[in-house]
């Protein structure tokens, strides 16, 4: 039987928002959220990868299931990776590696990423949303994904390049990247062994290690828009959202 898993790095020590998995949206921690959203999409097991006691125990709490990990990882890729090691169940072979700063992510869009792993045999998937306006485009704190050709609902195409800083703003084929990745067991484990690349390094963007080696990324258009979360401003802007439709 092939199945899959659904993996959430979580830490306390985030450069640009410490303690971020810990803030509040109608009085529920981020961590919280996000592993309710992939509790919701129901396609496996879901379980928060963390270095920190705190975390897991907040978890627990909540009848979720936490594992710790070492606190020296480079990237929440190696943190999933010791995860998965630490379960060691051979039917696993779709492993999502879900960022734990999305809280109004739609649980269908992670079914979907399942479903076009599965349909596609690919090594590596994520999702993409489109670009609302210049602004946007410019804004060094969301990364940009760049594909070939044209994205849309009906398509499920490779990645060309990531990026947070848009030097040609009249490019086409650039898309707000969402940070959700499903992984082949195969293709993770090759990621996780490889050295970290110069421009994995210089844009602070793992995903680089897997183009720099040769390693396809393929891109699905997102069915809504989840925003992540990285500074205060996108915190108290998703936390006025959320508090307004709860």
């Amino acid at each position: 039987m092939n199945k899959s898993v659904i993996i959430i790095p979580s830490r306390l020590e985030a450069k640009r928002l410490p303690n971020k998995p810990l803030l509040k949206i109608n009085n529920i921690p981020m961590i919280i959220h996000v592993m309710e959203r992939a509790r919701e999409s129901k396609i496996g097991d879901v379980i928060v990868a963390t270095p920190d006691q705190k975390i897991l125990d907040l978890v627990e709490q909540k009848s979720g299931k936490a594992i710790l990990t070492s606190k020296d990882h480079s990237t929440g890729t190696d943190r999933v990776y010791e995860v998965l090691e630490k379960i060691s169940d051979d039917s696993i072979n779709i492993i999502i590696n879900l960022q734990g700063d999305m809280p109004n992510l739609d649980p269908n869009n992670i079914k979907n990423l399942d479903y076009l792993m599965r349909k596609n045999k690919c090594d590596i998937a994520t999702l993409a949303f489109k670009i609302q306006n210049v602004e946007e485009l410019q804004n060094i704190n969301i990364v940009k994904v760049e594909t070939f050709e044209n994205l849309d609902n009906s398509n499920f195409i490779k990645a060309k390049d990531f990026y947070r800083k848009t030097i040609n703003t009249n490019k086409e084929n650039i898309y707000h990247h969402i940070g959700i990745y499903a992984f082949s067991k195969n293709a993770l484990s090759r990621f996780v062994k490889l050295s970290r690349s110069k421009n994995e390094i210089e844009r602070k963007l793992e995903q680089m290690r897997a183009l720099d080696n040769n390693i396809e990324i393929r891109v699905a258009l997102s069915k809504s828009f989840p925003l992540g979360i990285d500074t205060e401003e996108d915190f108290l802007l998703i936390k006025k959202s959320m508090e307004y439709k709860g």
